[in-house]
């Protein structure tokens, strides 16, 4: 609530983020949040308007989040090298918010998302993709190919999909990236 001592958008919006690593993005609720601070839900209506944008600044944050995190980890790499990093910083985002990761799939719309932290990501991921010479639009393939096989593999991850068998999935983890380097060196040719 606005006179309440403390509550501000911004600290909402990282309880919210907080609540979504606990009991994941799907089940951040504003009922939820007030339940929090110990407030009526519409004492929250001052800060945020509804759950739409509650979740979508939380998708911000996280965006934010991943790519300091990403910048940190790819700055002064190259080649396979800043593949690995980069790719790291996904898995290990994940492992650590699962409901943060889950936040940045949230959809946007195309006015948000253009001045998001995803343009961000997209630049990383395209200057990590100049070290292997490709030329639009098999970049274009590229990134859409780094981000499926990144999301899809710490989403099976997270959700227990590798902890029954082996090899260890770590093991899986660097053989992936091991993969996707020799894709990239040797990207086959459009039709």
């Amino acid at each position: 609530m606005a006179g309440r001592v403390g509550l501000t958008g911004e600290r909402l919006v990282e309880a919210g983020a907080e609540l979504a690593d606990e009991l994941g993005f799907e089940r951040v609720t504003l009922s939820e949040l007030a339940r929090r601070f110990d407030v009526k839900v519409a004492s929250l209506y001052s800060h945020v308007k509804n759950s739409h944008e509650l979740k979508t600044r939380i998708a911000l944050l996280s965006l934010e989040e991943m790519a300091d995190r990403a910048a940190d980890a790819v700055a002064g790499r190259s080649g396979k090298d800043a593949l690995a990093a980069y790719a790291g910083v996904f898995r290990d985002y994940a492992r650590l918010h699962p409901g943060r990761y889950a936040a940045t799939q949230y959809p946007l719309d195309t006015e948000t998302a253009l001045a998001s932290a995803g343009v961000r990501h997209a630049r990383m991921t395209r200057a990590i993709l100049r070290g292997y010479d490709l030329a639009e639009p098999e970049e274009t393939h590229a990134v859409r190919l780094l981000g499926s096989l990144f999301h899809g593999y710490v989403s099976l991850e997270n959700a227990g999909g590798f902890s029954h068998s082996a090899p260890d999935s770590q093991e899986s983890w660097v053989r992936a990236v091991d993969a996707l380097d020799s894709l990239l060196r040797n990207w086959p040719a459009a039709p």
